[in-house]
């Protein structure tokens, strides 16, 4: 049979060096996926020392943990402003958020302004997690899989740096000072932001996303509810080990720099892991093994926090950095699961909208949990429930077809069966290419 060529979406760069036209972007997308985890890995480590200043308690580090997942969830609204404003205007909004809010809470006098100006800074980071994987799509079509792994790790870098590096800083300078050396990233990261609008007004290309057929309603799609779990309990488990990892660790007898030192382990496997997802997912046509053999990696890791948390901590803190490989893998299918860029960016905000969404409660679950019973076991018992939606979802998810498709009513002939096959190699071969 002939293989059909993967989607062509208009290059904005078209007609120029590869360097010239698109380093910029490049430059752009990798500094704003180093902000978007900085100023919650900056926190964790820290949030029972910040508890200690500004006197409060477990509920309130609780809703901490809570915060992050419940302002992605609220950043869902970038979808439809991405397709008006255009998601370079956003993706500038997105970082002076970030660098505002994560310079402010370092500044912090109470519990509220903390929680505000953190609130600021997720709300940014939250807005480029639904523009940035659109714009990979945008100016990057025929490298999806590499630059997915480039934006990951640059993503990735950015949760493991603050995680490893705030205990020492707030030793030596205060953790007001830990706080807010993160908020110059995303300030640098403005300047090639504003490159890139210019650029483009100077082409005569400064307008909304508006192009490409109009999506329909993608809650009717099974690849965006697939995915949609696949992410938020990905999202939910991660977010919960990010909060109530270095008080599992604290309260079996370890040190608060064990505690950061696991963050930071748990982090830097979950970069590892971002190197190579995308491209083992770009090249087979179902990447479901992916999905199973990281939640049997989370299950592992819930177990020895549970039943022996100092007996090998790394070890636990390796195999819980391995779970997440579903986040790489869900952000991958994004752009390999659609056809064009509208569909793409409309998959990404009803994923990580939605996801996020779902997500939220997890980490106060988990903490209500342990402060009602005093003991670890049912709130490891409570995350059994999203591991075994992550597996359902990631089952849908991981399927060979695109969400335009699974959009457009259809009659199926008895050669429909064929077709589908065919199109299900087509979309193997399709990926190998773009890896």
């Amino acid at each position: 049979m002939t293989a059909v060529a993967a989607p062509v979406i208009h290059d904005p760069t078209a007609g120029r060096s590869l360097f010239a036209s698109r380093v910029t972007v490049l430059l752009a997308i990798a500094l704003s996926a180093f902000t978007m985890r900085s100023a919650v890995t900056s926190m964790a480590p820290l949030l029972a020392r910040v508890a200690d200043t500004m006197g409060f308690g477990g509920t309130v580090i609780g809703v901490f943990g809570m915060l992050p997942t419940a302002m992605f969830a609220l950043a869902g609204f970038a979808a439809p402003l991405s397709r008006r404003f255009g998601p370079e205007r956003l993706a500038l909004l997105s970082v002076l958020a970030t660098a505002a809010g994560t310079a402010g809470r370092s500044m912090a006098s109470d519990t509220s302004e903390l929680m505000a100006f953190t609130t600021l800074a997720l709300v940014g980071m939250g807005i480029a997690n639904i523009v940035v994987p659109p714009l990979v799509k945008k100016y990057f079509n025929d490298r999806v899989a590499l630059m997915s792994a480039i934006y990951l790790a640059c993503l990735q870098l950015g949760t493991i740096m603050p995680a490893v590096a705030a205990v020492p800083l707030a030793e030596s300078y205060g953790w007001r000072a830990s706080l807010a050396i993160w908020a110059l990233i995303p300030a640098v990261a403005v300047l090639p932001w504003i490159l890139v609008l210019v650029r483009r007004r100077t082409n005569g290309t400064d307008h909304a996303a508006r192009t490409g057929k109009k999506i329909g309603p993608i809650w009717r799609s099974p690849i965006s509810w697939g995915l949609t779990f696949m992410f938020s309990m990905t999202s939910l488990i991660t977010y919960a080990m990010f909060a109530w990892l270095p008080v599992i660790v604290t309260s079996a007898g370890g040190s608060e720099a064990l505690g950061g030192a696991m963050v930071a382990t748990f982090s830097g496997v979950g970069f590892l892991a971002t190197l190579v997802t995308p491209r083992l997912c770009a090249r087979v046509a179902n990447p479901f093994p992916i999905v199973a053999a990281s939640a049997l990696c989370f299950l592992v890791g819930f177990a020895g926090l549970l039943w022996a948390p100092l007996t090998a901590p790394i070890v636990w803190a390796i195999f819980l950095g391995l779970g997440p490989s579903t986040f790489p893998a869900a952000i991958t299918l994004i752009n390999l699961r659609s056809r064009s860029e509208s569909g793409s960016a409309a998959l990404s905000g009803f994923t990580q909208g939605m996801g996020y969404l779902l997500a939220s409660p997890g980490p106060l679950i988990f903490g209500i949990l342990y402060n009602a019973t005093g003991r670890w076991e049912l709130s490891f018992g409570f995350l059994l429930v999203p591991l075994i939606a992550l597996l359902a979802g990631g089952y849908h998810a991981c399927k060979p077809r695109y969400l335009e498709d699974t959009l457009t009513p259809s009659r199926k002939s008895g050669s429909d069966a064929v077709e589908d096959v065919v199109e299900g190699e087509r979309l193997q071969e399709c990926s190998t290419s773009c890896a």
